[in-house]
């Protein structure tokens, strides 16, 4: 995707591959930096703070985890350990154990000194994987916006078509292209007179630090608008459809996603505006059938919920307090919509009714696999 002018990818290979770098998150919208990652331990830090975050950029920082702690130490006690030291970073989004399950899959049997090439060899496919999917998803993301866009009374042709967006579910949480961003870039791209309204999704304003950082350097208009105003713009007539990304997707279609989720989908229900949720296979935990049950919910620093970070007046970086000192704060991260709040599930291989049934019917293979 763009920054000023020139394609980015948020991942890629340095010095010959002893190294990968990433675009550091935690200093957008302000600064764009990369950071340089050449261990295991430095990618298990990278994901766990954040600099590197999204569903599916996570398993593929994992992926690339691996594949430095093979090139320092190939042995099966060093797989091991660096398995279940990234894996634990991040314990709510499913891609992660899934990339570090593929690249484990690819490796233990070969022969010691191989391992590091072929760890490498599989992180990169599954980051040209990630990017393929995220732009198939856009695809019939689009189809859905243009369908709706076209069926609007008459007297609203012509008007922007405005989706309203939560937490960042765009490039930056991808390799490119994004999940749930991806459909709004191929129709911006492709003249629909597209508006995003962009949550900030507190607490750490992934929305409005991140997906608005992202549409404005794509040229898409939008409006940042704070978490609670979604239910009075769908009141008003003023959003066409909802869409977001997922961390976990049950196999009955319940999907988990950045807290304030839930209470979006209850709105759209509520006013009969249709609810998105843009998904690659690799988020799909065929285990669970249950999310609410079933799926761990990552509870975060109550310093996110008590603290805010921003650029102050002189250009500096800095973190200020928002509550009374002993006021204590609770930071779950993520919460559960159910599958009846879901209108469709938009993924890379077609778009499925939120249910177990529609999700066999696109992933049939991957399903008997297991």
């Amino acid at each position: 995707m763009n920054i000023d002018g020139q394609a980015w990818r948020t991942i890629g290979l340095e010095e010959g591959g002893r190294s990968v770098w990433v675009i550091d998150q935690t200093q957008l919208p302000h600064r764009f930096t990369t950071r340089s990652i050449s261990s295991a331990d430095e990618a298990a830090e990278a994901i766990a703070t954040m600099v590197v975050r999204g569903a599916p950029l996570i398993g593929v920082t994992g992926a690339y985890g691996l594949m430095l702690a093979l090139q320092a130490d190939p042995s099966d006690a060093c797989l091991g350990a660096a398995f279940d030291q990234l894996n634990a970073t991040r314990p709510t989004a499913v891609n992660l154990r899934w990339a570090l399950e593929r690249v484990r899959a690819k490796v233990a049997p070969l022969p010691l000194e191989q391992r590091a090439e072929a760890a490498q060899a599989e992180a990169g496919a599954i980051a040209d994987e990630d990017v393929a999917m995220c732009e198939a998803i856009g695809d019939h993301g689009l189809a859905i916006f243009q369908e709706l866009a076209a069926a609007r009374p008459t007297e609203r042709q012509g008007q922007p078509f405005n989706v309203l967006t939560h937490c960042n579910a765009g490039w930056l949480a991808t390799v490119d292209w994004g999940t749930a961003l991806a459909p709004i870039y191929k129709a911006h791209r492709a003249g629909l007179n597209i508006h995003v309204w962009v949550d900030e999704t507190r607490p750490r304003n992934q929305g409005a630090s991140l997906t608005a950082y992202e549409l404005g350097r794509e040229g898409v208009p939008h409006t940042v608008i704070v978490d609670n105003a979604g239910g009075h713009l769908m009141q008003h007539g003023q959003v066409d459809a909802v869409i977001v990304g997922t961390d976990r997707t049950t196999r009955t279609g319940d999907v988990c996603n950045k807290i304030g989720t839930y209470l979006k989908a209850l709105a759209a229900h509520d006013n009969g505006v249709p609810f998105y949720v843009a998904l690659p296979a690799s988020t799909i935990d065929w285990s669970i059938a249950d999310g609410v049950a079933g799926i761990p919910i990552e509870a975060r620093s109550a310093l996110e919920v008590t603290h805010l970070q921003g650029r102050a007046p002189d250009g500096a970086i800095t973190t200020v307090q928002l509550t009374p000192d002993g006021s204590p704060g609770f930071n779950p991260a993520f919460d559960v919509t159910p599958a009846r709040l879901v209108t469709a599930l938009i993924t890379e291989r077609g778009v499925a009714p939120a249910t177990e049934e529609g999700l066999k019917a696109l992933y049939a293979e991957p399903l008997a696999a297991q």
